[in-house]
Order: structure tokens, then C-alpha cells, then sequence
């Protein structure tokens, strides 16, 4: 894409002309890293000339055998079987180069060319498209090297045809599979079906795999898929045995899990080469940031070659801001649209904004500046056409009439426009009234009051574009605009990448984006608006130049596009990373921290996440004795624990994979899976307060919102159902929809998501399914009927969600802890110094449970927590003994023995970690030690571990209670008795009948000193006194 810079200022008589400033392309750029297409088919006709096909595809039998023979041998470095030997540069990125000298026998292989049956007119789109023309230099560069990087903006046709260039190159003509993987599950739907169609062939051969759904079929041999699944089958098949070639498509986006994927493959590529089944993996990226991949010797220690294709993309003009807006730019946006739609010609118009907010409140002032009535007529074009020849005039004329005030000229102010822009620029050299040219558009302050004043005469037909937008409201941006009218798309950043909007000529670009930052500590998230990166500029000037030159009007200076980071930092270092890790380590990969990240996260968030994975039980605590350097070490690489191993083969969060596993018991299971998909989708309920367009949308928008919180009350409950919380409100929720057919009709009655109640419902679904092979006579299934829970459940629910959030725990600030205001009805975490507040949208926001567990906290004026449930504080330390600190068991009530567990309980004072908050006393096991062996033995004694035993406790020679006297050393028996215990760990039932397996005679003699000599010949005939 050529971008060409221009500063632009309208509404002045004069105009200076400057020659334009051409920018390097960005192929010449990097001449040393990127081999150009171009010089390759240089390279490659100057070698065709030369060599001699003929004479070399012709190979006798007794070399093809003995090629056959060595196959397995072969390292990644390839002979070009056609003698084209590359020339050498100066800093090569191809590894592997040709030999000067071609051996005596040269490796040949037989061309393999598969035919598609096209039709006509895809034949005809596909030559349309830059990639085609350099097929043969792409495929020649995937022969010879196992690992190959193609950039290509987006619109040069990547995704769809390397695809098809390995199919018809007989990449899947044995068996094999061409795998594609895509960050987004819409693009691995729509590329599956767009590959399918210009292939001809069914789905059940190009077919595609998401989350929730797939046609894969065993005929499939172009499989399309989300990253994260081609990480699932890396879990059961390392090697990927099955595909002969993986593609990662939109690796510039840098996706969590395409960052593992590429660390995975770097690794798979060579192991498939040493067992002689080859695998080819080619890295697709929309940009020229290829620097993590190519110059990363932890990932790849041979350099892959980099091949760069150019973008069918209209040149595309962009002018800068004079000043930068620091504050106002969505009233500076409303002012550049307005001078577009007023002075320039015709063309679709594409504003960037940060949110849905500001997205809804620009619609509502362009609509009122501009009303488009759904009624007008076709004789409505000349009226539109004299309106805005009048207004034209009156520009011109207003213009004439400020150069007649001579004013000082300032050559600031005026517009460096191209030379060769095209005829429309130099048009607008010798006619004022020619509309279009770069300087008839003002770009600095404008007078805004004559831009708020409705205009029928020039229906503008606005339209709202986000992600949470219902489909087919997203839908309305991609058909063409009503006649007469002017088609202008206000969207935030899902419109930079993810969609091309026909038809936009004109891009308006604030320069800012909306991003969730969260704290590699703590986990906080918070929204914020910041500038965006120099690669998303040029991606969204590019909207601009898809179907004809364009132009794009920044909202900010050059010098501030300047000081703009080239690219946007890898989500991996900007989110937490305990899912990833848990999944890592299901893979057996215990040393995170050795990994080869193409960028690796943060040392901190690395190791926050093993200490939560360690506290949820996930991963095995590390030791703790041996060096400093060691436990820290150790630290690092704690082995995952069976548990972990449960909770991976769960696609959501650890903390609710926790959640999911202790759910078995009392019939939980369908209402937590219920709950972690809703926690997991998140944005249930439409969001009512945005600004509205006229005063009777502000009293429909009132009235779903009054509606909406009125059915949050009643899905709440009652009694212990309302305690759930916000979680409750959520299982009320999905369960109300499900049992009215989830219909749209519902969703939008009852203020509810449409999209997001399909998404919760497949993904219930998968986890039923996920439950169903981990506990295989649990026999669930989804049931759209079905009953809200007990109050037993609802109990039961909180104490699970508790053990999943433990670290989640806020209590409430005491009257007597307030120290100002600021902390009135807050409640205090332990890992934040501020107050933070139940969300006002919460149904416990007026309760003020003492102790409660939120989903997250969010940051807006406030720290806010969302996804509320209210927990009892004797239930911390018993579900929660990793985050609390225990004080000695208590004397009373005295210690017991428990005969379900077989072990020794005792009543114990704790404090919550690192904010020592005073929990009550609970009765959990006794503490390791001593004094835990003298209990057990005590209880042994008494008969009560072993019931055969209590016929002899009242011919005991001594009480057992003088185990837990401070002389009971004095006594010989009780000293052998406790060493005898702890020789073999023996403190519970369960290792007691352990060691009585493995020694029948264990602890005879030690008992037979506490009874009469009599009694022992007959003791020794029945020992040991269980049945094993």
C-alpha cells in the first residue's frame, strides 16, 4: 500500500503547491531481510535460460531407488532438483542455498500437479489478485525449506489461494492435510467457504473447525481452524502426524495462543523431519514486522526466508492535522465528516472512533445534521444536487471575500498536495469550484455552530459498527446505501482488520483506540483510550483505497503520528497468561520460562501465574528445603499436578476449570456449567445507556432499562438464591431464555444479547461434552428445561465459586477501619491498596455482604467489582487453607479423630494472607508434626482407628492420654510406639493399613508392650487386626 502524505488546510483563496514527498517502498526498505518477489523471478528467468530441463528431469531407475533409500536422511536443507541454483546476496535469508557444484546425483522428485475445475468467473477474480502471478516463486520457496514467511497486505489474496497452491502441488495426495489457522472464528467460517466455492469442491473436503462447531469429515484435506484449536490436537497428537503442511494465517495480530503455536511448531518441524515425514510451516503476516520470527534464534536457529507480495490497493492520500485534538476529537471527527459530506465528491466515509458510546452519540449528531427520511424520492437528486451547488458558491464566495482581507500569509496553512494524484488534484489548480481536490476541505478548527444545522437537502445515511452489534445491524454496512444518499460508517477498531466496508473512499481517523489493560499482578482490568500504533494508521488508511483512490484525514499532526509505536505489543505480554501456562504444562512442558516465545511475557506474569496455579491446585507445590537460588528455581517449573490435568481439558479459564471439577457432588454440575459459560462470553445484557438520537428513543431506551433490572430482580431470587449474587442473576438468566426457545424476540424484550445467549448455549454444550469424557458415568446433557436450584444447591454453588475465585476475596471496610469518605461502603481486596465497590448494576449493590468473590474488577471512576457473590467467612480457610495463615490448633474443643478421613481433625484460629484478616476458628486436619503422630497413636489405642482394637483398650497397662504428656519419654512403650509411627509415615488410617500391606507383623511388638504378657501370644495370632 503507498500512502501519500499530505497537510491539508481548506477555506483559504490562496493555495502553494509543494512537490510531493514519495516514501520508500516498503519492499526496498529491508533489501537485506526481505527477498523480493520480484528479484526472485529475475533470479528465477535468468536461470531458466541457462539451465537445461530437459536433460535433467530425466533420472534412471537405479538412482530413483536409491533416492527412495534416502529419504529418511534428509535434512532440512533440499537440492533444487531443477538446477536453479540462487544467486548469492549479500546477507542471504534463505538458509538453505543452492550448491555451487550440483552433485553427480541430484535428488529428484516428480512433479505432482492436482487439477481443480474452476468456473469462469472465479478463474477470472483469482487473476486479479497480486499472488497469482507469483505462485511458482512462493511454492519453489515452500519445496526447498520447511519453514517460509510470506507478508501480503491485506486484499492480496493470501488466505485464499497459498491454500490452493498447495492443494493442486499434491500436498494432501497422500492422505495429508493442509491446515490453516485463523485468531477469529468468523474468518475461519468465511475463508473455509470462500476456498470451497472458487475450488469447486464440497465442504466435506475444504471444511472448518471452531469452538462450537465444524464439517470436518474424514474426506477433509483443506481444514480451516481457530488457533486454539490446532493447540487442543497438539495436546493429544505432538506431532501432528496428520497434516503434511500448517499454515498460521494474520500472525501480525500476534494472538496469544499463534504466539504458542509458532514456539510449538518450531519445535514439531524438525522432530517430523528426523522420522522422514516432513512438515512444511508457512507464517502468513499483513505486515513487515517479521523481525520476532527471522531474527529469534531461540525459535528458529536457521533464519526462514521471507517472501513480501504486494497489495492490490488504490493509491491512498493522507493528510495530516495542522493541531492535534486532545480532548475533543469525536466533535472534531463530527466536523470533518461534515465538510466531506458538503464539499467533496461522492464516496463512502469511514470514521474510527474508541467506543460504542461515542459511536452511538456521533451517529445521533450526524443524523441530526444531516436527516435521511426513508420516504424521499428520486426527484429528491436535483433538489440535492442544487443544494449543494448553492453551498458551494457560498464557500467560494465566503473564500473570496476573506483573500480580499489580505491577511498574513502563513505557508502552514496550506496543503502539500501530489503532483500526480490524478486529474481531480490538478483540476482543482484552475477551477475553484471543481469539489474533491485535497485543499477544498479544511482540516483545522471549523465553525462548528454552521456544521450543527440540519440539512435535508443532504441525506447522509449513517451507521453504527462494533462488535457487540447484532449481526444483522453489522450486516447493513456491506449493502449499498439508499439512492441519493451518502453512505458514512462510524465504527470503532473491529472495522481496521476484520471487515472491508464496500464503497468507502474517505477515512476519517482519530488516531485513538479503546484497549482493556490489565495488571500483570493483580489481574485489574481497565479500559483506556490511547493513541494507536503507525501499522493500525496505515491499516485503516487502507480502508480508504480498496476499490479506488482514497483519502484518509488523521486528527492529529505528523510529529504525533511519529512519536506513535510502530506496532502494537503482542497480546502476550499485555493480558495474564495462567491459562496458557496450565495448558503448557498439560503439554509437559515444565519450564515455562525456557520456552521459545516469538516474545516472551513478562517474568512477573509468569511466575503470578504458577502461584495461582499452585493455589487452585493445578500444579504440585515446589519444595521448599535446598538452596535459595534452587526454590526459586523450582518455583518456575512446578509439574502439573492430576487435578491440572482435569482442569486442561476444560476450554475455559483455570479458575473456572476449578469450578467445573468440584462440581459433582448434590447435582451442581449443569448449573456451574451454566454459569462458567455465562462468566465465560461475558456482555449478557445490552447496554442501555448510550446517548440517544431523539427524545423518543431516550424513553424507549429508559423503558428496556427499567424493564431490564426488574427481571435481574427476579431472576435473583430469593432467600439463599439471592446470596449467588450476580451469578445467580446470570444462571436466571440463561435458564429463562433457554426455556422460551431462545428466541431473538425474547432477548430484545428482556434486554438480553441475542448473539451472546447462542454463544453461552454452545458453549454449554462443549463443557457437557468436555464433562461428559472426563466423568464418563456422569451422563449430563443440556437440558432447555431446566429448574432453577435448591437452596441447598444455591449453597452449594457459592462454596464452589468461592474455591475457583479464592484469590478474589474482598471484605467489607468496618465503621471503625474508615479513615475518609473514599472508603464509605468500599471493601478491601488483598492485593489492592484502594477501595474498591460493588458495580451499581449488581443486585448485591445495596446488600453489603461482609465478605464477597467478584469475576473482575474493572476500572472506570472507580475500582469496580463485577459478577458478585456473597460468601461466609468459616467457609474461607476451610475451602480456601493455601491462602490463609493457621494459628496452633486450639485446646478446645480438643483434637478428634475423623472416621471418614481416617485422619486427625482439630479446631484451628487463621488470618487471610498478606492482609491478615481474622477468620473463625474451623475445624480442619491436624497440622504436621510430632505431636499429630501422638494423636494418632492415642486414637490408636483407644481403639477408635482400629474398631478390633477397642476390646483390648481396658487392659491397656498405661491410659493412652500419657502420649500427649510432656513426660511421656520417660515411659519406654510410648517412645517405641511413636518411633515406630513416624519410621513409616504412619499418621492416618489410610498409611496404616499401607505399611500393614507391606509388613503384616508392622507394629506387633511396638503394641504389645501397652498389654499384659498374657494377652500378646493371642494378640499376635490375629495382627494385624484388619482384613487387607
Amino acid at each position: 500500500m503507498k500512502l501519500l502524505y499530505t497537510t491539508s488546510k481548506l477555506g483559504i483563496g490562496g493555495r502553494m503547491y509543494q512537490p510531493k514527498r514519495v516514501l520508500q517502498e516498503p519492499g526496498t526498505a529491508v533489501p537485506e531481510k526481505i527477498r523480493s518477489i520480484s528479484g526472485a523471478n529475475k533470479r528465477r528467468h535468468s536461470s531458466d535460460s541457462e539451465s537445461e530441463p530437459e536433460g535433467e528431469s530425466s533420472c534412471s531407475e537405479e538412482e530413483k531407488k536409491e533416492e527412495k533409500q534416502e529419504i529418511e536422511k534428509l535434512s532440512s536443507t533440499n537440492v533444487n532438483c531443477a538446477g536453479k541454483p540462487e544467486e548469492d546476496t549479500k546477507k542471504p535469508v534463505v538458509s538453505q542455498q543452492a550448491a555451487p557444484a550440483v552433485s553427480s546425483k541430484p535428488s529428484c522428485k516428480p512433479a505432482v500437479f492436482v487439477p481443480v475445475d474452476r468456473s469462469p468467473e472465479i478463474q477470472e477474480a483469482r487473476l486479479k489478485l497480486p499472488i497469482l502471478a507469483e505462485e511458482q516463486v512462493i511454492m519453489e520457496a515452500i519445496n526447498e525449506n520447511p519453514i517460509v514467511v510470506i507478508c501480503g497486505e491485506t486484499g492480496s489474496g493470501k488466505t485464499t489461494q497459498v491454500p490452493q497452491f498447495l492443494y493442486e502441488a499434491g500436498y494432501t495426495s497422500s492422505n495429508g492435510i493442509i491446515g490453516i489457522t485463523e485468531p477469529r472464528r468468523v474468518a475461519a467460517v468465511s475463508m473455509s467457504q470462500r476456498v470451497a466455492k472458487e475450488m469447486n469442491l464440497s465442504h466435506r473436503v475444504v471444511s472448518y473447525q471452531i469452538r462450537y462447531e465444524g464439517n470436518v469429515t474424514d474426506e477433509t484435506q483443506i481444514k480451516f481452524m481457530t488457533d486454539g484449536v490446532l493447540l487442543k490436537e497438539v495436546q493429544k497428537d505432538f506431532l501432528l502426524l496428520k497434516y503434511k503442511v500448517i499454515i498460521i494465517d494474520e500472525a501480525h495480530e500476534r494472538s496469544m495462543y499463534t504466539d504458542i503455536l509458532i514456539g510449538l511448531l518450531s519445535r514439531i518441524v524438525p522432530l517430523r523431519e528426523k522420522k522422514g515425514l516432513p512438515l512444511k510451516l508457512i507464517i502468513m503476516s499483513a505486515t513487515l514486522r517479521v523481525e520476532d520470527f527471522t531474527e529469534n534464534t531461540r525459535l528458529f536457529a536457521v533464519t526462514p526466508p521471507v517472501l513480501q507480495v504486494d497489495a492490490r490497493q488504490f493509491p491512498v492520500t493522507v493528510h495530516f492535522n495542522k493541531k492535534t485534538p486532545l480532548d475533543d476529537y469525536s466533535g472534531e471527527c463530527f466536523r470533518k465528516v461534515c465538510k466531506i459530506h458538503r464539499m467533496l465528491p461522492s464516496g463512502g466515509i469511514l470514521v474510527f472512533l474508541t467506543g460504542q458510546a461515542e459511536v452511538h452519540s456521533l451517529c445521533r449528531r450526524l443524523r441530526k445534521a444531516f436527516p435521511f427520511q426513508k420516504n424521499s424520492t428520486a426527484g429528491d437528486d436535483d433538489d440535492r444536487k442544487e443544494s449543494v451547488e448553492e453551498m458551494r458558491k457560498f464557500k467560494k464566495s465566503r473564500r473570496r471575500r476573506k483573500a480580499a482581507t489580505l491577511p498574513q500569509i502563513n505557508l502552514d496553512n496550506y496543503a502539500v498536495v501530489p503532483v500526480d494524484e490524478g486529474d481531480e488534484d490538478r483540476d482543482a489548480e484552475t477551477d475553484d469550484d471543481i469539489a474533491g481536490s485535497d485543499v477544498d476541505l479544511d482540516l483545522g478548527d471549523g465553525d462548528s455552530e454552521e456544521e450543527e444545522k440540519s440539512d435535508s437537502s443532504l441525506p447522509l445515511y449513517v451507521l453504527p459498527l462494533y462488535s457487540l452489534l447484532a449481526p444483522e445491524k453489522q450486516a447493513k454496512v456491506f449493502r449499498p446505501p439508499p439512492p441519493g444518499t451518502r453512505l458514512c460508517v462510524v465504527a470503532t477498531n473491529v472495522a481496521e482488520t476484520s471487515l472491508t466496508i464496500p464503497g468507502i473512499k474517505y477515512v476519517v481517523d482519530c488516531g485513538k483506540v479503546k484497549k482493556r489493560f490489565y495488571d500483570k499482578i493483580t489481574g485489574v482490568s481497565s479500559f483506556r483510550v490511547t493513541w494507536i500504533s503507525q501499522a493500525s494508521a496505515n491499516q485503516r488508511a487502507g480502508r480508504a483505497g480498496r476499490t479506488e483512490p482514497g483519502h484518509c484525514y488523521r486528527l492529529y499532526s505528523s510529529a504525533v503520528f511519529m512519536d506513535f509505536e510502530k506496532f502494537s505489543a503482542p497480546e502476550i505480554t499485555k493480558r495474564p497468561v495462567e491459562d496458557l501456562i496450565l495448558q503448557m504444562k498439560a503439554l509437559n512442558i515444565e519450564k515455562v520460562i525456557n520456552f521459545p516465545f516469538p516474545t516472551p511475557p513478562p517474568a512477573e506474569a509468569l511466575a503470578a501465574a504458577e502461584e495461582l496455579l499452585i493455589a487452585l491446585g493445578a500444579l504440585k507445590e515446589p519444595p521448599m528445603t535446598g538452596r535459595l537460588k534452587e526454590q526459586q528455581a523450582a518455583k518456575l517449573s512446578c509439574p502439573i499436578s492430576p487435578l491440572g490435568r482435569v482442569m486442561a481439558t476444560f476450554p475455559v479459564a483455570p479458575r473456572y476449570a476449578k469450578m467445573l471439577a468440584l462440581s459433582r457432588q448434590h447435582d451442581c454440575l449443569p448449573y456451574t456449567i451454566t454459569i462458567v459459560s455465562a462468566m465465560t462470553v461475558r456482555e449478557l445484557f445490552e447496554e442501555f445507556d448510550r446517548p440517544a438520537a431523539s427524545e423518543e428513543e431516550t424513553v424507549k431506551l429508559k423503558g428496556k432499562k427499567g424493564r431490564l433490572v426488574q427481571m435481574q430482580r427476579i431472576w435473583a431470587g430469593q432467600g439463599s438464591l439471592q446470596k449467588l449474587g450476580d451469578l445467580m442473576v446470570m444462571l436466571g438468566a440463561v435458564g429463562a431464555c433457554e426455556y422460551s426457545g431462545c428466541t431473538p424476540k425474547f432477548c430484545e424484550e428482556n434486554g438480553l444479547r441475542y448473539k451472546a445467549m447462542l454463544e453461552i448455549r454452545r458453549l454449554r454444550g462443549q463443557l457437557t461434552t468436555a464433562v461428559n469424557s472426563v466423568c464418563t458415568d456422569a451422563g449430563l446433557y443440556v437440558d432447555p428445561k431446566m429448574k432453577p436450584p435448591t437452596e441447598a444447591q444455591a449453597t452449594y454453588l457459592r462454596q464452589i465459586v468461592l474455591a475457583g475465585l479464592g484469590d478474589h476475596l474482598a471484605r467489607r471496610v468496618q465503621a471503625e477501619e474508615l479513615l475518609d469518605d473514599k472508603w464509605k461502603n468500599a471493601y478491601k481486596t488483598a492485593l489492592l491498596d484502594d477501595p474498591v465497590f460493588i458495580h451499581p448494576s449488581s443486585v448485591l449493590f445495596k446488600q453489603l455482604p461482609d465478605f464477597v468473590v467478584y469475576q473482575e474488577i474493572v476500572e472506570t471512576t472507580k475500582l469496580y467489582m463485577k459478577g458478585v457473590s456473597a460468601v461466609e467467612p468459616e467457609w474461607i480457610p476451610a475451602l480456601l487453607p493455601s491462602y490463609c495463615h493457621f494459628g496452633k490448633p486450639l485446646e478446645n474443643p480438643p483434637p478428634s479423630y475423623c472416621p471418614e478421613t481416617g485422619r486427625i481433625r482439630c479446631h484451628r484460629p487463621s488470618v487471610f494472607y498478606r492482609v491478615s484478616w481474622q477468620l473463625p476458628a474451623v475445624e480442619v486436619d491436624y497440622p504436621e508434626g510430632i505431636d499429630r503422630y501422638k494423636y494418632f497413636a492415642r486414637f490408636l489405642l483407644e481403639g477408635k482407628v482400629i474398631e478390633k482394637l477397642g476390646s483390648y483398650s481396658q487392659c491397656l497397662l498405661s491410659s493412652p492420654l500419657i502420649m500427649l504428656k510432656t513426660w511421656s519419654k520417660l515411659q519406654p512403650r510410648t517412645e517405641f510406639l511413636l518411633q515406630a509411627l513416624v519410621a513409616e509415615n504412619c499418621d492416618n488410617r489410610d498409611a496404616l493399613l499401607a505399611a500393614w500391606k507391606k509388613n503384616p507383623k508392622y507394629l506387633l511388638a511396638a503394641y504389645c508392650q501397652w498389654i499384659p504378657e498374657v494377652m500378646q501370644e493371642d494378640i499376635a495370632k490375629q495382627w494385624p487386626p484388619v482384613a487387607l
